[in-house]
């Protein structure tokens, strides 16, 4: 093949996998504004009619463990997709044009569609987790089965509080770093044939998840289903792991998270 042909194939690659993720994160994102208009409008029926049978996905009973759980796993994933996705489109990007790159002299790599999907196995399964972990604190009456929140502002801050402070950890920094330099992490564990497409996958799936798994279980304090709150962190995921001041914001978010959960662990309330 020759350089304009590859680098032809290589635009189009690009259009192709970028047109994938933004359909991707897009429809995750619109299942996500209609369930919680669905939730908005249940809660308010719940309000004026205590004893009114409420349907929907998210109203399963904590007693019906298998619906409860297959419906809340759903949930997360799809979040997680609508959160994640956007911010690893750079690593998804790069990962397919060294693999045509590779291809077409000659390497066998597996497709992009590999990797992303190894990427995004890792999330599915601590959305598997967030699901257990959400049904637990329902049924123990921890986190309100109307909200999906935890209704102690103490317990709230002290999660809020581990968050920020570990935006300051040297784990942290290790796990973003390899985030935010898709090139370094793809030539630092770059490997031919399928076998490589995995590894790579899982590995930056589980980067991505030691940067950024507390975050996404603040989503406890404020409402799972919370728009605002998710907006406002996959916002925060983007500018980190992307911007150039990604860092430096990090830090400094992390910081105003550890005093602001303090402030709510000692009694003084933000906004949730």
């Amino acid at each position: 093949m020759s350089d304009a042909m590859l680098e032809r194939a290589l635009a189009r690659d690009r259009w192709i996998v970028g047109g994938c993720v933004a359909l991707a994160a897009a429809v995750a994102w619109a299942w996500l504004w209609r369930q919680s208009l669905e939730m908005t409008g249940n809660s308010m029926a719940a309000s004026s009619m205590p004893d009114m049978d409420m349907g929907g996905a998210m109203m399963v009973s904590t007693s019906d463990a298998g619906p409860y759980l297959i419906s809340a796993f759903i949930m997360w994933f799809l979040m997680m997709i609508a959160m994640m996705l956007p911010a690893a489109a750079p690593m998804i990007l790069l990962y397919g044009g060294l693999a045509r790159n590779a291809r077409a002299k000659g390497a066998t790599f597996a497709p992009t569609f590999v990797f992303a999907g190894l990427y995004l196995a890792v999330w599915a399964g601590f959305s598997g987790l967030a699901a257990i972990t959400q049904w637990l604190l329902v049924r123990s009456g921890v986190v309100s089965q109307m909200t999906l929140s935890l209704g102690d502002q103490r317990i709230a801050g002290t999660l809020l509080m581990a968050a920020g402070l570990y935006q300051l950890t040297p784990l942290k920094r290790y796990c973003l770093e390899s985030c935010r330099s898709p090139l370094s992490f793809l030539m630092r564990l770059w490997a031919p044939g399928w076998r490589g497409a995995i590894r790579l996958g899982l590995a930056h799936g589980m980067y991505c998840l030691g940067c950024c798994a507390l975050l996404m279980s603040l989503l406890f304090a404020f409402g799972v289903m919370n728009l605002s709150w998710v907006a406002a962190l996959a916002l925060f995921v983007v500018v980190e792991k992307i911007l150039p001041l990604g860092v430096r914001f990090g830090y400094g978010m992390g910081i105003a998270a550890a005093i602001s959960g303090a402030a709510m662990v000692v009694g003084i309330g933000i906004s949730r």
